[in-house]
This record gives structure tokens, sequence and C-alpha cells, in this order.
């Protein structure tokens, strides 16, 4: 089968010809008919994350159909739609698993950095960490759920009942958790890199109240602001953003360091948090979420050998939206 595998080294993924997989106990083999390019993606190239599988088939927001399934599988038959996300696997016994917060693993596993992912024609994925997937959705609109809208809901939940939220780095993220927020009766502020009119013209398609540059105030104090932009000097200035005790909440897996400030900032109790991974929960209440409400889903479709210009077009900012592998048209 073709698979675009990254060797560790060169930020260059290298197309190549590679051995079906099997599938294992408990496992799904899939036919992948899209996959998401995720900022996670990006950060594995550049090599901002350590301790990569090498080789590896990148890729985590991934939409196929099962072809096969391995001994144990239940909820799965073949021929089922099946989405795939970042987590592939947790021990399940440790005070993380048993306490409800799973995302927070010592022993987890990451599709597409520690297991193979879905720049590929086909990959295999344990049953128990796969979702069904909305109906209305086609393959394409289904692949950024699986990432920029499972992140973009934690991180939205982990800002309470906050009812101003300010939004920055409006990319394949910031679009979907808009919307949700919208739906939420929330009112949305939106900021932009500064300049980035496309991008301003999108969060106010998708609901926000206002857009601006990242280095603007808003028109309103903020309750929460999310960051998913992955530069830290936007910490500071969300929180001179946020109200007292409200709360910035950084959504990223990676981030530039984050520079000194006053603790004036960070005083009358805001709070600076980060969110880690997701849990099967956050998958099932978030799918739900898709399946109430119709989202709008902004992509631009790569195929599966242009995966190296998708990622040097989001590297470089020339994307509006999501991009996706189509790797099977529909």
């Amino acid at each position: 089968m073709r698979a675009m595998v990254f060797d560790g080294d060169s930020p260059i993924l290298r197309e190549e010809d590679v051995p079906d997989p099997k599938p294992g106990i408990g496992e799904v083999l899939i036919d992948v008919h899209a996959c998401g390019v995720c900022r996670t993606d990006l950060h594995l190239v550049d090599r901002e994350l350590d301790r990569p599988k090498r080789p590896v088939i990148p890729g985590h927001e991934i939409v196929g159909t099962v072809a096969e399934v391995g001994a144990g599988v239940t909820g799965f038959a073949v021929g089922d739609r099946v989405g795939v996300p970042w987590v592939g696997y947790t021990c399940r016994h440790c005070r993380y698993c048993l306490s409800a917060r799973e995302n927070l693993c010592d022993e987890a596993r990451f599709t597409g950095y520690t297991i193979d992912g879905g720049y590929a024609e086909r990959t295999v994925a344990d049953s128990r960490y796969c979702f069904h997937l909305p109906v209305q959705y086609s393959d394409i609109e289904a692949a950024p759920l699986l990432c920029a809208g499972l992140i973009g809901y934690r991180t939205l939940s982990m800002a309470g009942d906050a009812l101003r939220i300010g939004i920055y780095g409006f990319g394949a993220a910031a679009h979907i958790v808009a919307q949700v927020a919208r739906h939420q009766r929330r009112t949305v502020y939106a900021f932009t890199r500064p300049g980035d009119q496309a991008a301003q013209q999108l969060a106010l398609r998708m609901g926000a109240a206002w857009a601006g540059d990242s280095n603007e105030a808003p028109p309103d104090e903020l309750d929460a602001a999310l960051l998913f932009a992955p530069v830290g000097a936007l910490v500071p200035q969300a929180l001179r953003a946020v109200v007292k005790g409200g709360v910035v909440v950084c959504g990223g897996i990676y981030m530039s360091d984050i520079p000194s400030f006053p603790y004036s900032f960070l005083w009358g109790e805001r709070r600076l948090v980060s969110v880690a991974n997701l849990t099967r929960d956050d998958g099932l209440a978030f799918m739900r979420i898709a399946s109430e409400t119709r989202l709008t889903l902004e992509t631009t479709t790569y195929a599966l050998e242009d995966a190296n210009r998708a990622l040097a077009d989001l590297r470089d900012g020339r994307l509006t939206g999501a991009a996706v592998l189509a790797i099977k048209p529909e």
C-alpha cells in the first residue's frame, strides 16, 4: 500500500510502498478514505515533539471503513465507517485511567506519533479508541472533527460556563469550536495573525461577534481565552484580556516559550491551564454535539502524495480552515 513516511530526521515525508498492516486482538483494519492534516503533524516533522516511532506514518484524524476485525472486537463490523483520533491506547489501570483522566496516562500511545497513522491507504487501530461518525458529514468534512473538533471541544470545556470567549489563532480547531460555543449561546471574539483578513472573515462567518489582530484588545473583557496558536507570547496578552477569575486555556500540544510577565497579569484569581490530549468520553460527547448541530467545516483537500505541500501550507499560514488528505475519493 502507499504511505507517506516520516523517518525521524527529515521534515520531508517520503512516499513509500509498505506492507498492508494486519489487525491484532481488539483491532480493526481500516481502508482510509481521508485523513486530516493537523498542526501536531507539523510539530512532529519539525522535530518539536520528542520520541516518535521511527519511522512512523503520521496522521491522527482518520476516516475510513472497517475492512477486517480482529479477535475480540465489539461495536464495529466490516463496512462500518469509523473515525480514529490522536489517543490510540491507554493502560486502563493507572491512577489517571481509573479517575476518568485517561488523557494523562503515562503509558498512552498516540496515532501517527507512536502508532502508525492515516497518511496511508490502510491502517489498524484499537477498536476501543475509535468512534462512529455522524452520518451527515462527508469523509472530508468528518476528518477535522477527530482532532481539531475534539481538542477544541475539550479546550472549551475547560473554560467552564464562561460566556465571553476569546479565541487566539483561528484555524482548524478554532473554526469548529467557535460554532460549538455559539451553539451553547456564548459570545465569541476571534484573534488572528495581524492582517490575516481571510481568517478574520472566516471567524465572522463562523459566528464570531468580533474579529481582529492578536495584538488588539477585544471590545469587551473576556471571561475566558482559548489559545490554539502555538505562540507563547500570546499567553500574557490573553491574561491581560480576561476578567478577574477568568481562565486562559492553552489548547495545543506544543507552544514556544512563554515570556516573563508581571504578576499583576495573573493576579485576581486568573488561571492558566493546558489541555493534554483527550478522553473517549470527550469524543462521545463531542460527536453527540456534532450530530445535533450541523457544523460547517471549511477544508482544503490534497492528494496523499501532496502531504508535504499541505504541511508547508499549514506552516506558512496559507490555509483557512482545515487541510485534509483525500486518500480514497468518495
